[in-house]
């Protein structure tokens, strides 16, 4: 099982990236925010993130291709992939199926819930 080390949030809503860096503060985990699938790209290129939350409507990019762009570069730079999780509003099994087909390990409905965030951390991650 892996620590969590730092924790790359895509989203463009400033509302949601403040409640989600206060949870993420508020439990003593490392963050960083990128607005755009392009500057997620740019920040993976020079920096590893163990976890990718992924906001599915984002201008430019969208997250499901973010993340499949995430995989592709990811293979050849880094010894493992990072865990993806889809956040988004649509909550539908068809988009959960979309999400997992792109490339996400986890999906997660809006409005944020940090207790089943905290679930999948805890499943996959060293997080106590």
């Amino acid at each position: 099982m892996f620590c969590i080390t730092e924790i790359l949030i895509i989203e463009d809503n400033l509302l949601n990236q403040k409640i989600i860096s206060f949870w993420l503060t508020k439990n003593g985990i490392d963050f960083k925010f990128a607005s755009s699938g392009e500057e997620a790209l740019e920040l993976f290129g020079n920096s590893w993130y163990d976890v990718v939350i992924i906001d599915i409507m984002l201008p430019g990019i969208s997250g499901l291709e973010t993340a499949m762009l995430l995989r592709e570069n990811c293979k050849s730079k880094y010894e493992r992939q990072p865990f993806i999780i889809a956040l988004t509003a649509n909550a539908l099994d068809n988009d959960r199926k979309r999400c997992m087909d792109s490339g996400m390990d986890e999906y997660m409905t809006k409005p944020f819930d940090f207790q089943h965030l905290n679930h999948i951390l805890e499943d996959h991650f060293d997080i106590r």
